[in-house]
């Protein structure tokens, strides 16, 4: 099996130009693709219509090149939309393809990128952001492992759309159907299937307020009135074809940039200084996750992210980590989402880069 990224600037929310082309040129095959993660221009609060506007625009395309209905269009691929790019962020989005059907019986020399895709039960908006989300999103990691032949070293990214069922009309909204406690409790499922956490000692109670307990691969998103929660795994397996290898590391603080100079080293690019335009060529993807410190300190100072009432905090740390990771790497279509709730240490967030070696 081979695992491939494709990358594309859009320059509308609803701008799907570049993967149309390539569609219609053959030189990818809708069949082929497992997921399309962007973003979009939105402000990435609750309001933000752009992440409507990609989805719907992708599925449109999609449906045309698949014969499918398009409400049928997200049950095979998962398409994930993530609001805000402020600072330098540029619009953009990154098509996840595997092309054959069976892996090799004997593990070749070299790690390459894996990908393997699993859903959830559908939830009931009680269930949201309990035990039972944990257990269920634990589970789902599980069989995407075992079908990747990977153990939880080799995982090294986990994208969740996580579940927020709607409440039926007039009925009361349980407590912890909100966007934060899906976030939290698909974190944490992520981080017991990869062993990052102890899941046997878990409760409800730990879920959104023990921010030490924390997956350093997790990237989750919630999404209103979605009831099935999606995962993509990214992993390095000697079962897989590709180019491309992932990275992570977890920065502790949104200036935190000698992890990620680290990992830049680690995948073979230098280290010193802003990449040089032939290796920044070679970076497919980053993603990472942010959010302000929530002691309003960092490095002993205090930051006003958090009561600045004109402008966001999530704006605020997603344009100072896209400014970080852009200055090291010299590209600016970097992938920050924030709200990371049990995603890195509070006020930090894991970092993931693919990197083409071929």
């Amino acid at each position: 099996m081979r695992a491939d990224i494709h990358a594309y600037a859009a320059a509308a929310p609803d701008d799907v130009e570049g993967l149309a082309r390539d569609l219609q040129d053959r030189r990818i095959a809708a069949a082929d693709i497992m997921a399309i993660i962007g973003k979009t221009e939105g402000n990435g609060a609750g309001n933000d219509f752009t992440r409507a506007m990609a989805t719907g625009a992708f599925t449109r395309l999609l449906a045309g090149h698949l014969a499918l209905p398009e409400p049928d269009v997200e049950r095979r691929v998962m398409l994930s939309f993530s609001g805000g790019c402020e600072g330098v962020i540029t619009p953009h989005y990154l098509v996840c393809t595997k092309t054959g059907a069976v892996a090799p019986g004997t593990p070749a020399m070299r790690k390459s990128l894996a990908l393997a895709t699993s859903r959830t039960r559908p939830f009931d908006p009680e269930e949201v952001g309990t035990m039972v989300m944990v257990r269920e999103t634990e589970a789902a990691m599980r069989r995407a492992m075992s079908e990747l032949r990977v153990p939880p070293d080799d995982v090294h990214l986990v994208h969740v759309k996580a579940a927020l069922p709607v409440v039926t009309p007039g009925a009361l909204s349980p407590a912890r159907a909100t966007m934060a406690h899906a976030r939290s409790a698909s974190a944490l499922g992520v981080a017991a299937a990869l062993g990052e956490i102890d899941g046997n000692t878990l409760t409800d109670d730990a879920i959104g307020a023990r921010l030490e307990l924390y997956s350093q691969v997790a990237n989750v998103s919630a999404k209103p009135g979605v009831c099935v929660s999606e995962i993509l795994v990214f992993a390095n397996s000697p079962f897989w074809d590709s180019p491309c290898r992932i990275h992570h590391t977890v920065m502790r603080d949104v200036i935190d940039m000698e992890p990620v100079r680290a990992l830049l080293a680690t995948a073979g690019l230098s280290t010193c200084g802003q990449l040089a335009p032939d290796q920044t060529r070679r970076i497919r993807a980053i993603f990472a996750k942010s959010d302000a410190d929530p002691t309003h300190r960092i490095r002993g100072r205090r930051h006003t992210m958090w009561t600045d009432e004109d402008f966001s905090d999530m704006r605020y740390s997603r344009c100072v980590v896209g400014a970080v990771l852009a200055a090291l790497t010299g590209t600016t279509a970097v992938y920050v989402s924030t709200r990371a709730e049990h995603m890195g240490p509070p006020g930090g967030g894991p970092v993931a880069v693919i990197v083409d070696e071929s």
